[in-house]
């Protein structure tokens, strides 16, 4: 479907695209959520069920359900930066259902897990200047089609907190690449 003042053109291609990305940000922090719940699977479950999506697998219900797990993961979390390492791997699954939608609202389906990565970061390291190395690393990383894709959509919206901030930081750092 071409591209319309209310919808975005997205192959599926682009989609599995726009989740590795994320699941490369939400990779580097599990490490955290692991080493205050090192019994607890759901985080490392979610990013491997973005991982195999982004890989070719069907977009299915069992991602969903990961991507929920890991939610409830960074709810029951005893600590910030576990919860926050625990929604980089929701928003990874979150990622793969990037609705075609010209929402501002969307953008965080594609920075997500960037914005929740870099705050987990920030927050093990109890510096923001963490936070800015995340997201000067993760634009580095990401590819020509995550951008072009994020530049469909209109600039992240206000709010949302330190994780608002976060997301329209990478979406302001990816979009200017």
């Amino acid at each position: 479907m071409p591209d319309t003042p209310d919808t975005v053109d997205l192959t599926l291609e682009e989609l599995r695209e726009v989740t590795a990305f994320a699941t490369r940000c939400a990779e580097t922090v599990l490490p955290l959520y692991e080493r205050a719940l090192p019994d607890d699977p759901r985080p490392r479950e979610a990013v491997e069920a973005a991982g195999e999506f982004a890989g070719g697998a069907a977009r299915s219900k069992a991602l969903r359900t990961a991507a929920w797990a890991a939610y409830r993961a960074a709810l029951e979390a005893p600590d910030p930066v576990a919860s926050n390492a625990a929604h980089a791997a929701s928003a990874a699954c979150g990622a793969a259902f990037l609705h075609p939608l010209a929402k501002a609202t969307q953008v965080k389906h594609v920075v997500g897990s960037a914005a929740y990565a870099a705050l987990a970061v920030e927050l093990d390291a109890g510096d923001s200047g963490a936070a800015d190395a995340v997201v000067a690393r993760v634009v580095g990383h990401a590819s020509p089609v995550v951008v072009d894709v994020l530049r469909r959509f209109p600039d992240a919206p206000g709010g949302g907190g330190r994780v608002g901030g976060l997301v329209r930081a990478v979406d302001a750092a990816l979009r200017a690449r």
